[in-house]
């Protein structure tokens, strides 16, 4: 069993397990730590705790010590030289007339460099940039492009439900949504409804897909012919985490409609219908722009692994 911390640099974001040798330190502890960058300042997300060692990536980096007052006070100072330097950036590139959009600036705790962090449609240029700036601040510059989701996750908000946006409090990864999650968990298709801050497909699509899967593969499909007390009927609509169905029954010249639980129906054919939902119809051109930008995001996201 080996003794670790997990920390991390930033919140939200991926914590990292580090090997805190003897010292015994808390959750929300601020650290300094040895990585591949140099000394870091970073706050404890698990305090000590014995993990098998097959179960860990070997060697751990270590904890250097628990951050001290002037440790504290150096990332304060770091703080608001970022603002100061973000201020300087935006100067810069409208001086080189760049088609890019400054987010977020970051100086490493020991100042061996500054991260800048912005969106562009393409790839930029940013050479003179670069140039410019280490002439400035006289230390190593790097300008890092992200996607508009982690723009939103640098700047915050809440999302439609009221709530923090998952990606500002608790989401430590991106994981691939799409269409076709919205179609099966019976959403709306119009694109202002199923797309959050970023302009993206909403990250929470993924949250209940599985469940969805499960249940869409027992359930019969809508346009399914069923076999229930009142007779054969045509699958008009399904409640898929309730399990239950609305099914058609043909009475006379007209249709009536009646519910029923997924348990108490039998399938004789399971067909969908061919029928196109409106509001997929309406917004075709829209959903079809959203998915390409996914599968952008996607391999954007692939390349950068």
């Amino acid at each position: 069993m080996k003794n670790i911390v997990g920390i991390r640099f930033k919140k939200p974001g991926k914590i990292y397990f580090f090997d805190p040798g003897n010292l015994k330190i808390n959750v929300r502890d601020h650290v300094i730590v040895d990585t591949t960058n140099g000394e870091e300042y970073a706050e404890v997300a698990i305090a000590n705790r014995l993990i098998p060692e097959e179960k860990l990536v070997a060697p751990l980096r270590k904890v250097i010590r628990i951050a001290t007052p002037k440790d504290e006070k150096h990332n304060k100072e770091n703080k608001q030289k970022e603002k100061e330097a973000f201020d300087i950036a935006i100067k810069k590139i409208k001086k080189h007339q760049l088609e890019m959009k400054l987010i977020d600036v970051e100086y490493k705790f020991d100042n061996t460099k500054i991260i800048f962090y912005f969106t562009a449609e393409g790839r930029i240029d940013f050479r003179e940039l670069v140039k410019d700036l280490a002439a400035v601040f006289k230390t190593r510059i790097e300008l890092r492009q992200i996607g508009v989701r982690d723009e939103v996750r640098r700047i915050g908000g809440n999302g439609v439900c009221g709530r923090e946006l998952c990606c500002c409090s608790f989401l430590n990864n991106f994981e691939a949504v799409s269409i076709k999650m919205a179609k099966e968990q019976n959403m709306s298709l119009n694109p202002s409804k199923i797309s959050g801050n970023c302009g993206r497909l909403m990250c929470c699509l993924k949250y209940e897909q599985e469940v969805y899967e499960e249940k869409n593969a027992r359930l019969p499909k809508v346009g399914a012919i069923v076999k229930t007390e009142e007779g054969e009927g045509v699958v008009d609509s399904i409640e898929t985490l309730k399990e239950k169905i609305r099914v058609k029954f043909r009475d006379g010249d007209g249709y009536f409609y009646k519910k029923y639980s997924a348990s108490d129906v039998k399938i004789i054919k399971n067909v969908e219908s061919k029928n196109i939902d409106p509001e997929e119809k309406e917004h075709s051109k829209e959903l079809e722009e959203l998915e390409k930008l996914e599968e952008k995001d996607r391999n954007e996201q692939s390349n950068e692994e």
